[in-house]
């Protein structure tokens, strides 16, 4: 990339001479001579274009003609290095500030860039109006390298990004963890049901039988009709001898 930068500087410095040494010719032909020759900051000597920022260039100009001209505007676009097809052309900064003859000025052009990264090659151009006519002059035509910002620690975007994409990520997490992993079963524990109002003795050892579960209830009853059957064969036994002593008395 760098090798790059150092031709479209080359390219830059023979831009301008070819201006200068065509300025005659382009006189004869109603042109005044305008001549605009574009450079970037000291900062970036390399000349890099960062996307999502505002990247500046400054125009030197300098009126050579014999008449008093209008800067119209500074403009531009980025072409494909190979094919030098259009990309896409930059906004146009208008100044509308005469030029007098013989002057000399400084003008800078600011331009955003949201491509991808790679090499361009960028133009750069000046109009500037005389005598009622547009006429544009070349300032920058070489090759550019489109680069990313470089990241930082205290970059509020990029830490919210990261929050954004860290809680998908938890949660597809856990969506998945859910589903996929199976879950240990609880232990339900009976629950007892305590008994509804107040129980109440019908007496001496009485109970009441609402209360009591059913198979306790049936056993119950059968040691009673047991019981009762009981007494009932020894009572007849205790009978029937009686009537057998009486019977034995009176013979």
């Amino acid at each position: 990339m760098r090798l790059f930068s150092f031709i479209g500087l080359f390219l830059g410095s023979v831009a301008f001479v070819q201006n200068a040494v065509a300025s005659p010719v382009e006189a004869e032909a109603g042109e005044p001579v305008v001549l605009a020759v574009a450079t970037f900051p000291e900062d970036n000597a390399f000349g890099h274009v960062v996307n999502g920022e505002r990247n500046k260039i400054f125009l030197a100009i300098e009126n050579k003609s014999d008449r008093n001209v209008t800067l119209k505007n500074i403009a531009g676009s980025f072409h494909h290095p190979e094919t030098n097809k259009l990309v896409k052309n930059t906004t146009a900064l208008n100044y509308g500030i005469p030029l007098l003859e013989g002057a000399s000025m400084q003008l800078p052009y600011m331009f955003h860039s949201e491509f991808k990264p790679g090499d361009y090659r960028l133009n750069i151009w000046l109009e500037h109006v005389a005598d009622g006519q547009t006429f544009r002059v070349t300032a920058y035509d070489s090759i550019v390298s489109v680069v990313e910002p470089e990241g930082s620690w205290l970059d509020l975007k990029l830490w919210t990004t990261y929050l954004i994409v860290s809680g998908l990520l938890g949660g597809l997490a856990f969506y998945l963890y859910t589903t996929f992993v199976p879950q240990p079963k609880k232990r339900k524990t009976p629950q007892v049901s305590a008994p509804v109002g107040t129980v109440t003795a019908t007496g001496a050892g009485g109970y009441q039988e609402e209360w009591i579960p059913e198979h306790h209830l049936k056993k119950s009853k059968k040691s009673k009709a047991s019981g009762a059957a009981t007494s009932g064969d020894e009572t007849s036994g205790v009978e029937s001898g009686t009537e057998g002593r009486k019977r034995k008395g009176k013979k």
